[in-house]
């Protein structure tokens, strides 16, 4: 038996596995190849069990009272493998290339009442278990529960003591696994006493079959029949999205072609029929945004912590891409565990040095002197809540037991990318940003002192702004958002990238549009304060998909427990937090380029 790819360890020596997941996280989709020849041993590694609806509610599989060695040894195991809670044990099961087995016994246990109430509840929880065979995952239900009638109501619940595991095979290579219960009868749990023991045999059989398919990436997920099936291409999503984007587009078009060229072509006429002196006093009544030329580029107030949002906006941007983008280019493998989680954690490393140079760089345009507390800040404005947040579900997850609490190795290890990765490339970002930034060159001058802001009306409020400016965009993307939840804290699996892709590209360019629109009105009514608006306006789509997240939690999911509970809003709420960092990046530079836009086509005195 001979096995191609890229190693895998997982061990203390920091140094040689920080190299690894550097090298490796570049390709996450490449599989191990196994060859075997006819009677060769394949290994079956028990992994997890845990509540069907629950996904992220994980525990080791050797926590349920079942066949298990005497001597308990792990599979090395990758980052990402770690990440996904998988702890992988070797089992009892002997199994062998093209070998068929037929009802081998497994083991002989005497279970106490105690032991039978552990299988009851899990049962009763739909627990389902995971186990792997050459890097195939093999799923099934722990027992078999039956509810009906209802006088006289009937409650029966059993466990599966045989399992058929079905081995497909193509030349010297597994292409697919699975286990079945169809013709087993379940061993009833049912009756027993306090003082009583249940004895139990287990057994399992083990058919090979020869199959054409040559690659396991042909065989769609969803073919155990335990899993639903890949979702298929939603056309109503698109379809939603593009009309949005459309209308959205049209609008600032005829803003920009049509309400603008009528203001630019008054206001350049009144200019030049009007002595300078007088140039105040013309009638400003329906279109107000020249008069305020001297305040609109105004530095804002917090410039640190705006310059902070834009630079991790702008890395988070640049993350979203390259997954989609690596998606696309099919390097992610749907059998190989956490393949996403390896590449998001080394390409954040990466982008921080996105995040440094462009919070550093315009924050010493607008004048900023205190670049390295900026950097500090830049730094801390993910990854001090993504800290806190995680304590709190990994504590949960370590209270409970649970299998998706992360061992202290791995969090030495994560910290470690952080501090020789993450952080020194945002500080040298960060210089390359304060050296190369040159002077904001406004097309306006800013008086010093502030003109006042008239009384605006409730629909300019900023809260009006925030709904409409949060509102289109969530629109666009709500239909594609509920598949994205269902993968994520469900059981499908996606693999439409590439209409990911376009639908990503389609929340940006309406993200845009509508705060270019939104900008537009603010300077109407003379309010100058267009910089935190702009950010806040779009950004709060992070606040509608973090509302949607709870409805998809109480309308959506069957998710019910103190962990799964907590891990979903946690990570929910860090969900939002990140579209707004993006989307306020997006409106921010939008609306940055649409004012010095109108004001560099504006003739002034």
């Amino acid at each position: 038996m001979t096995v191609l790819g890229h190693p895998r360890s997982w061990s203390c020596r920091w140094w040689p596995l920080l190299l690894l997941l550097l090298l490796t996280g570049c390709e996450p989709g490449v599989e191990a190849v196994t060859h075997y020849k006819a009677g060769d041993p394949v290994i079956l590694y028990v992994n997890k069990v845990g509540p069907y609806h629950n996904p992220q509610e994980t525990y080791h599989y050797y926590q349920l009272p079942v066949c298990c060695p005497e001597k308990i040894r792990h599979k090395s195991l990758s980052l990402g493998e770690v990440l996904d809670g998988d702890r992988m044990a070797e089992s009892l099961y002997e199994i062998r290339f093209r070998e068929n087995v037929e009802k081998r016994v497994l083991c002989h246990m005497q279970l106490s009442s105690a032991q039978v109430e552990q299988l009851r509840q899990a049962i009763e929880e739909l627990y389902y278990f995971e186990f792997v065979v050459d890097d195939l995952p093999i799923r099934g239900f722990v027992g078999y529960m039956e509810e009906s009638g209802f006088l006289p109501h009937s409650h029966k619940i059993g466990l599966w003591t045989h399992l058929d595991f079905h081995l497909e095979f193509h030349g010297d290579r597994i292409i697919f696994a699975n286990v079945s219960v169809r013709d087993v009868k379940p061993h009833s749990l049912d009756g027993l006493r306090p003082d009583e023991f249940l004895g139990l045999t287990h057994t399992y059989s083990v058919r090979w079959s020869e199959t054409s398919v040559e690659r396991r990436s042909d065989r769609r997920r969803g073919d155990d029949g335990f899993f639903p099936r890949t979702l298929e291409i939603h056309w109503l999503s698109i379809i939603n999205s593009m009309v949005l984007v459309f209308l959205l587009v049209g609008f600032v078009a005829v803003i920009l072609m049509r309400v603008l060229r009528n203001d630019l072509a008054r206001y350049n006429l009144d200019e030049e029929t009007t002595s300078a002196g007088s140039g105040d006093d013309f009638d400003q009544s329906d279109n107000g945004w020249k008069i305020i030329h001297t305040d609109v580029f105004r530095f804002p107030p917090y410039r640190g912590l705006l310059c902070a949002v834009l630079g991790v906006g702008a890395q988070f941007l640049a993350l979203g891409t390259g997954i989609i983008v690596m998606a696309l280019l099919g390097m992610f493998n749907v059998h190989r565990h956490g393949a996403i989680n390896s590449a998001a954690i080394l390409l954040y490393a990466l982008t921080c040095c996105i995040s440094g140079y462009v919070s550093s760089h315009f924050y010493r345009q607008i004048g900023g002197e205190r670049w390295v507390w900026n950097i500090i800040l830049t730094t801390s404005l993910f990854s001090v809540p993504f800290f806190l947040t995680w304590s709190v579900v990994n504590s949960v997850h370590w209270a409970n037991g649970s299998t998706q609490a992360l061992p202290a190795t791995t969090i030495l290890l994560l910290l470690t990318v952080w501090l020789l990765v993450g952080f020194p490339l945002t500080v040298i970002g960060g210089i390359f940003g304060k050296n190369n930034a040159s002077p904001f060159d406004a097309p306006c001058r800013t008086k010093n002192i502030a003109r006042e802001i008239p009384p605006q009306p409730w629909y300019k409020s900023t809260l009006v702004h925030m709904t409409v400016g949060g509102f289109l965009p969530f629109s666009a993307i709500s239909v594609e958002l509920y598949y994205i939840f269902a993968t994520v804290w469900g059981r499908e699996q996606y693999t439409l990238y590439g209409i990911l892709f376009f639908v990503f590209a389609i929340l940006l360019s309406v993200g845009a549009c509508i705060s270019i629109a939104l900008t537009y009105f603010q300077l109407s009514g003379e309010d100058h304060r267009w910089w935190w608006r702009s950010v806040l306006s779009v950004g709060s789509t992070g606040l509608f998909i973090f509302l949607y997240s709870v409805f998809y939690y109480a309308r959506r999911s069957n998710m019910s427990g103190t962990v799964q509970t907590v891990e979903f809003f946690g990570y929910s709420l860090l969900t939002g937090y990140v579209f707004f960092l993006m989307l306020g990046t997006i409106s921010f530079f939008s609306s940055l380029k649409f004012i010095r836009y109108i004001y560099v086509n504006l003739k002034m005195d």
